[in-house]
């Protein structure tokens, strides 16, 4: 077994304090992430974790990667025959979370998904690349497969039926959106003592913010 008890670092890079942040949440976001996608070193700004709770009563978390974000929320794009999609179209409370280790920051969402129109599915599966669309099509995302020779075989099956023909989007596949509810901002301090900043969406639709302690 190994002890990892000795792992340990002191945030001290930045704070997060009340009086400075967005009265609306989907602006702070905006911030950060601008903030994220100057700092060098950092891959895949947009990779987050999506939690579900699956159709077997686990929860299950995996990295996808964020398309887009507005007012509205946050959208990503998925086989709706997946697990995944099988789990959102039961359960569509939804987790998200970010993580920006280099900038010691996390940003964690609970909302409610819901898929997006089939035009958007489709403007977002037609700018993809050609082998992108292909791997959509041919994948039964998911399910057991013999092995990646098989996989490979039907890409290429695929390729040869549709040379010079256009690539239409499957209906199984297409975006979620993710309309938040809550989106916390945690930004690492000294000594353990966080900044934790929650956003809860109320009934009238206006944000409450408050502190929540680390």
């Amino acid at each position: 077994m190994s002890d990892l008890s000795n792992y340990r670092k002191s945030y001290e890079k930045s704070a997060l304090i009340e009086s400075e942040v967005d009265a609306n949440p989907l602006m702070q976001f905006r911030k950060w992430f601008h903030e994220v996608e100057a700092y060098a070193g950092i891959e895949e700004v947009n990779a987050m974790t999506v939690s579900t709770l699956g159709l077997d009563g686990f929860p299950k978390a995996r990295i996808v990667l964020l398309k887009k974000y507005d007012e509205n929320g946050f959208v990503f794009y998925t086989n709706y025959h997946s697990e995944k999609g099988k789990a959102i179209s039961a359960h569509p409370q939804v987790g998200l979370s970010f993580f920006w280790p280099s900038m010691e920051r996390q940003v964690i969402i609970k909302g409610i998904a819901e898929k997006v129109p089939a035009t958007v599915s489709d403007a977002y599966f037609n700018s993809r690349p050609e082998g992108s669309r292909l791997g959509a099509m041919v994948s039964p995302q998911s399910e057991v497969i013999s092995s990646y020779a098989y996989l490979y075989q039907q890409l290429t099956d695929l390729e040869s039926q549709m040379l010079n023909k256009e690539l239409i989007r499957p209906s199984h596949w297409g975006g979620f959106l993710i309309k938040p509810v809550s989106i916390e901002f945690w930004q690492g301090r000294p000594n353990r003592l966080h900044d934790r900043i929650r956003y809860t969406l109320e009934a009238d639709l206006d944000w409450k913010i408050e502190r929540l302690a680390p």
